[in-house]
């Protein structure tokens, strides 16, 4: 704002009227900026800002964009192995083409699609269960449980999860459940495709240790090849004794029957 302060020229009238002498002009005064009138005054000084750490400024940046990220399991129903999931972050600047549920394309398809993915995505992060937490907890909160370690081990935090199936994990972002998302949705299918490539070479290194159960064939699944591998050999250490025809087996030989080998990888 500026303020015009000029000196009063001229006579001046009493109350009655009558007119005084007049004074001598006062000089005018150079109009001033006020608020630079103040800072030259006094100077200003600034509380600085506090700053964030990098990394906390890098997961508000995530959360501004609204990250989606597609979450599946493969694996809950064999009888031994782990169970596999995946959380996947696409991004929409480079597509794959190709995607859909890992159950309908050929491994050869996996595989090259599991290479593109890995290349491709923003963010990716393959967790599991082992056998002892699936015989503990149940196959169900053992999955939840797998799809926790997901979600929370991706390098970006999203905003929204979908989950294939009918059940959510609990999470510290909104979650939706989609039931046949792994064939609706890009980002489920590409998880669904990592999880299930990663779990396929998880059980053909096992058959490498325990070929008399036929794993690169039936990857754990209750098979009848399986099944009379069960009955005839006993169970392993990588078979869910909280599955019936594993516990079964179990009654049957009153012990597991072959040693551990390492950690699948």
């Amino acid at each position: 704002m500026i303020e015009d302060m000029k000196g009063r020229r001229g006579a001046r009238k009493t109350a009655s009227g009558d007119l005084l002498p007049s004074e001598p002009a006062r000089p005018e005064k150079t109009p001033v900026v006020q608020s630079a009138s103040k800072s030259a005054m006094k100077p200003r000084t600034r509380t600085p800002k506090a700053t964030l750490p990098q990394m906390a400024l890098d997961l508000f940046a995530d959360v501004a964009t609204d990250l989606t990220c597609g979450v599946d399991e493969v694996g809950r129903g064999p009888l031994a192995g782990p169970v596999v999931t995946a959380a996947v972050i696409l991004d929409p600047a480079r597509p794959i083409k190709g995607l859909a549920d890992s159950k309908k394309l050929t491994a050869q398809r996996r595989e090259a699609l599991y290479e593109e993915i890995v290349e491709r995505s923003l963010a990716y992060c393959i967790a599991e269960a082992s056998v002892a937490e699936i015989d503990s907890l149940n196959i169900l909160h053992a999955t939840m449980l797998a799809m926790q370690r997901a979600v929370n081990g991706l390098s970006r935090v999203p905003t929204l999860a979908l989950i294939d199936g009918n059940r959510c994990p609990m999470l510290p972002m909104r979650a939706e459940a989609i039931i046949k998302g792994d064939d609706k949705v890009p980002a489920i299918s590409a998880a669904s495709i990592l999880a299930k490539v990663t779990r396929d070479r998880q059980l053909v290194a096992l058959h490498e240790a325990f070929p008399q159960y036929g794993f690169d064939e039936h990857v754990g699944y209750g098979t009848p090849r399986h099944l009379a591998a069960l009955r005839l050999h006993g169970p392993s250490p990588h078979h869910r004794q909280s599955f019936a025809p594993v516990r079964e087996a179990f009654a049957l030989f009153g012990a597991i029957t072959v040693a551990r080998v390492g950690h699948l990888s």
